[in-house]
């Protein structure tokens, strides 16, 4: 109970973010060589599969070039000036209080992660890391131009609130990590009571599907209850087909890195008008779609007459 109650530095704060970032970098790293162990005795190795799993590490490296040279620094400086001038009050650092910032960092990532599937320029950077047709310990780090960018909106309330930066950013990371475990098929479901409460990877295989019955579904970081709330849950029933649609078939490490804005630009470009051009950066994905399809069908009638 002293422990908990304890204040902390924000050096160890800051130390044990770095040490859950790295430390489990490399745990995950030794799943990962597991999984392609189980996949090799099941026969289900292939050559696209390694080409596929090393394109996401390429884009993981890509992700941190922009982060730390665009991203970063203003991040981390918006962060520290918000929390010195705007901040409601100072929260001391405990373990209390980071306990209270992890639940509600966990609720942010929700909306956060909700937000990139459901706006067109969120989608443009977050549809990298659906785009993979496989699930495994490697697609956890397949990461999109702008996704260093996003939580800053979603997370920068915890500020504001009076949670220390240094505690937000360890926070983060422990969502991020969290999820990184649930990116395999090596794992069923697990008891009820831990698929009632909390994120699994088989509520995360339903996240990555392309059925249509689960389609924006399971948006959760650690705790599954965001969505039982907020009505976007969906328990795994049927096998699940991995991907987006339509499938970009292709390991390249650009092609992938860059296909979601490349096809958000094509259909501003192509737009009717301006009005509809910028509907593309705010509609969801699936506006996007029926618009298309709806110039395919007018251009059928033109071309019957």
């Amino acid at each position: 109970m002293e422990t908990l109650l304890g204040y902390l530095s924000e050096q160890e704060l800051l130390g044990w973010e770095v040490w859950i970032d790295d430390g489990f970098f490399l745990l995950a790293m030794a799943i990962f060589v597991l999984e392609l162990i189980r996949l090799g005795f099941k026969r289900q190795l292939s050559w696209n599969m390694a080409g596929d799993s090393l394109t996401n590490f390429i884009t993981l490296a890509a992700f941190i070039v922009l982060s730390a040279a665009l991203i970063a620094a203003a991040y981390t400086g918006l962060f520290y000036w918000v929390y010195t001038d705007f901040s409601l009050t100072q929260l001391p650092m405990s373990w209390w209080t980071v306990l209270g910032c992890l639940i509600l960092a966990d609720l942010a990532y929700y909306w956060e992660h909700r937000f990139l599937h459901r706006v067109g320029i969120g989608w443009a950077t977050h549809t990298v890391h659906h785009s993979s047709p496989y699930f495994n310990i490697s697609v956890a780090y397949r990461f999109g131009p702008l996704d260093g960018l996003f939580p800053l909106p979603f997370h920068l309330p915890l500020v504001m609130l009076g949670f220390h930066p240094a505690m937000v950013f360890l926070c983060e990371t422990v969502v991020q990590v969290y999820q990184t475990l649930l990116h395999t098929e090596a794992v069923g479901k697990l008891p009820r009571p831990v698929e009632a409460v909390m994120n699994t990877p088989s509520h995360h295989r339903v996240h990555h599907a392309t059925n249509r019955q689960y389609l924006d579904k399971n948006y959760a970081g650690i705790l599954i209850i965001w969505d039982r709330m907020f009505g976007t849950f969906a328990k795994e029933e049927e096998p699940v087909r991995y991907g987006v649609f339509p499938r970009i078939n292709s390991i390249n490490p650009f092609t992938v890195f860059f296909h979601g804005f490349t096809k958000l630009f094509q259909r501003m470009w192509q737009a009717d008008s301006l009005s509809q051009s910028l509907k593309y950066l705010i509609k969801p994905p699936s506006w996007a779609w029926e618009q298309e399809q709806l110039k395919r069908r007018q251009s059928a009638v033109t071309e019957s007459k």
